[in-house]
Parts: structure tokens; C-alpha cells; sequence
């Protein structure tokens, strides 16, 4: 008996997969033909369907995740789609078919085909859609889990449909107020809801603070201590950073600078005299304008644009003049920098009136609210470098 030589074994392995390549080659070059036969013939430019046995395509069956602003289990004109959103897919042993996090535009893709051995749903049966809620997080639609029967359709695009596709599913962050008191002084923190006081508390000097709000909460108020002050609430977690004696007053007419009308393209730098100010290292961009950016796209509150820290370096806007800088809504730019540590530093000419490190998110913005009555220069930096995300920036004079 002839023993083979792992050369020739090598050999005849290498000689298998040229004659498969060559078959594949073949086929491919057949099918090319039947396509240019069938093209050539001008009847069958805009022919009616009626072979409707065969199913040769591949559909995208969608869960779609939104972030619902008003918490109100509905996906309505104020709320948004979120992406960066892991959705798991369960056949009906209750296996693990497939996971995909939401695009851009809230959508978590699943491939479904009778034909594509790539795709994810290729048979009959019963299969359940899970979205994973963010820790912390709820569900105000009470649907994060379910359920469609698929069936076979002979005829259409995939070869399998459903009864329906699942309901949209909406997610609300916690909301928190965070701050930090200054040593010294007696200060009662108040939130409110429709005027009236839903709790009260007395903030202890030179300490931080943290409480979850009522999902009612719609003010909160500060008064003692040189301290006054007044915020109505977003629906987002807040941080008041150090609270300073240097507060606008309550009355104080605000103008919100957006970035929509830096540019009506997807990206532009923004240049200095933007809305009366100087800018440095910050870029305009719209949401959609990075693939796989959920920071830009869950940081984005208004419009279709946000600003962000160029490349992550340190960015600041400014004007010699001095302006009241009450709030900002900020998120990290990538789930991959979820955690990150940013750097808010507020001068007045020399003077540094307020320096504050907030925690970031990809998934939800950070509405950071100092409400300093006058600054000339706010700096932006990460700890790690990595880019920050800006929407609603609310300033005075």
C-alpha cells in the first residue's frame, strides 16, 4: 500500500480547491450569461411577476429602540432614536441566534432568508427579541421582550414573514441631581413639581450630594448660603458641578446656541465669531455624519448637528466680554469611552471660578448646569482623550 507523503497530500488538497474554485468560477460565469441574456431582451425591461414560487432574498427584520423624553410608552414627535442598543434574538429552545446593537437610527438589524446561509432567522418557528435595558435604566413601554411566529411565504423578498413587526420599544434613563457644596453656610435644596415641594433636604458643607428625582420632579431650588438658585429639570441626569456664590439670577433671559446653523452640511469646524464667541478645537457635525458614533447620536437633543472636542483634544470657547454661562448637555462620543471623566473649567480673565469632573455617557446626556453669572473663557478636556459631545449650550449676554 502506498503511504502518501505529506507533500503529496499538501498537493492533492491544493488540487481539490483549484478544481472548486474553477466549479464556483464556472457557475458564476453561467449565471453572468443568463443575466445578460435576459437583460438584452427589451419585453423583459418591466415584465409582471408569475413565478412566485422561488424566495432568493435577504430582508432586514428590525427591532427598533427609541429614547422616550417624555416617558410616556409611546414613541411621539418629541423622542428620538438611540443607537449603540444591544437586542439579542432567541430561537424557541430559547437559544442565543444572534446580537446586534441599534444603528444610527434606532434600528437593530436582523438578516432573514429562506436562501442565505449568512442569515440570522431562516426557518419557521417561534423566536423572541430581547432589548437590554442599560443598568439603571426602565422600559416606559413594558416591551423590552418579544415575540413574533415566523412562517414560510413562497414568493416573498426573504421566503419567511411574520404576523408584524415588533412594537418600538423606549428606554429612560434614571434621573439624578448631583452637585457639590462649598465649605461653610446653610443650604436647603427643594425639588418641586408643579409648584408644589416634593422633598427637601439640607446640604452638608464641603461635601458632595446625590439624589434620584421623582419622575414628576420638574424643579429643583436652592436656597441659604449666598447659594440661591433655580433649574427647571430635563429629562436627563443633572450635575449643578461646585455650587458658587456667582449664580445667575432666576430671571435671567437665556439664548440657547445650537449647532444647526454652523453648517447645513454634515461637517464643519465652527469658526470663531460663531454666535459672537471664540471657538477652539470644536467641529459641528451631524449626527448621522460617523458610522457606529452613539455618542453622537444619543447626544443629540435639538436639530440634527451637535459639536464635539476635536480629535479629543482640550477645546474652549470664549469672548472678552464677560457672559453668564448657565448649562450644557454633554455625552461621550463612543460606547467604546462609556465612564469617561471630563474637565469643565470656567475663568473670569485670570481667575478660575469653577473647575468640575462629570462622568460621561455614550447613552444619555449629562445636563451639566453650573449657572455661572460671568465667565470669559470655558475649557472642555477628557481625561482619556477621548471626543466630548456638546447640544444646548445656554448662555447669557
Amino acid at each position: 500500500m502506498h503511504d502518501f507523503h505529506p507533500v503529496e497530500i499538501l498537493l492533492a488538497a491544493a488540487g481539490l480547491i483549484a478544481v472548486a474554485a474553477c466549479g464556483v468560477w464556472l457557475l458564476r460565469k453561467a449565471r453572468l450569461r443568463r443575466r445578460a441574456r435576459r437583460r438584452a431582451d427589451p419585453a423583459n425591461d418591466y415584465a409582471v411577476r408569475t413565478d412566485w414560487e422561488r424566495s432568493t432574498g435577504t430582508v432586514n427584520y428590525s427591532s427598533f429602540v427609541y429614547f422616550d423624553v417624555d416617558r410616556d410608552g409611546r414613541y411621539g414627535v418629541g423622542d428620538r432614536p438611540m443607537a449603540g442598543i444591544m437586542v439579542r434574538l432567541f430561537d424557541g429552545q430559547g437559544g442565543v441566534v444572534a446580537a446586534t446593537r441599534t444603528n444610527n437610527g434606532g434600528f437593530a438589524n436582523f438578516a432573514m432568508s429562506t436562501s442565505s446561509a449568512n442569515a440570522m432567522i431562516r426557518s419557521p418557528g417561534a423566536y423572541r427579541f430581547a432589548v437590554s435595558v442599560p443598568p439603571g435604566w426602565s422600559s416606559p413601554s413594558a416591551n423590552e421582550t418579544q415575540s413574533q411566529d415566523f412562517r414560510l411565504a413562497p414568493g416573498s423578498p426573504a421566503g419567511l414573514v411574520s404576523q408584524n413587526l415588533p412594537q418600538p420599544v423606549g428606554l429612560a434613563p434614571a434621573r439624578s441631581l448631583a452637585g457639590r457644596m462649598a465649605s461653610g453656610g446653610s443650604v436647603t435644596l427643594s425639588v418641586m413639581a408643579n409648584g408644589h415641594v416634593l422633598e427637601s433636604l439640607v446640604l452638608a458643607p464641603d461635601s458632595p450630594f446625590r439624589l434620584d428625582l421623582a419622575g414628576r420632579a420638574d424643579t429643583v431650588a436652592i436656597a441659604g448660603g449666598g447659594l440661591d438658585r433655580q433649574l427647571a429639570l430635563s429629562p436627563y441626569p443633572t450635575d449643578l458641578g461646585l455650587l458658587s456664590p456667582q449664580t445667575l439670577p432666576s430671571e435671567t433671559s437665556l439664548r440657547t446656541i445650537g449647532f444647526d446653523d454652523v453648517t447645513g452640511r454634515g461637517f464643519r469646524k465652527i469658526p470663531c465669531g460663531h454666535a459672537g464667541l471664540q471657538w477652539r478645537n470644536l467641529n459641528a457635525m451631524a449626527q448621522d455624519h460617523t458610522k457606529g458614533s452613539e455618542g453622537y447620536v444619543n447626544g443629540n437633543v435639538s436639530g440634527d448637528h451637535v459639536a464635539y472636542t476635536s480629535s479629543g483634544y482640550p477645546a474652549e470657547f470664549s469672548r472678552e466680554t464677560p457672559f453668564g454661562f448657565h448649562s450644557v448637555l454633554l455625552s461621550a462620543a463612543w460606547l467604546k469611552s462609556e465612564g469617561e471623566m471630563a474637565l469643565i473649567e470656567c475663568w473670569l480673565g485670570e481667575q478660575l471660578v469653577a473647575s468640575n469632573q462629570l462622568v460621561l455617557s455614550a447613552l444619555t446626556p449629562l445636563h451639566y448646569a453650573p449657572m455661572l453669572k460671568e465667565v470669559t473663557r470655558v475649557r472642555l478636556s477628557t481625561k482619556h482623550y477621548w471626543q466630548m459631545v456638546l447640544d444646548d449650550l445656554m448662555l447669557t449676554g
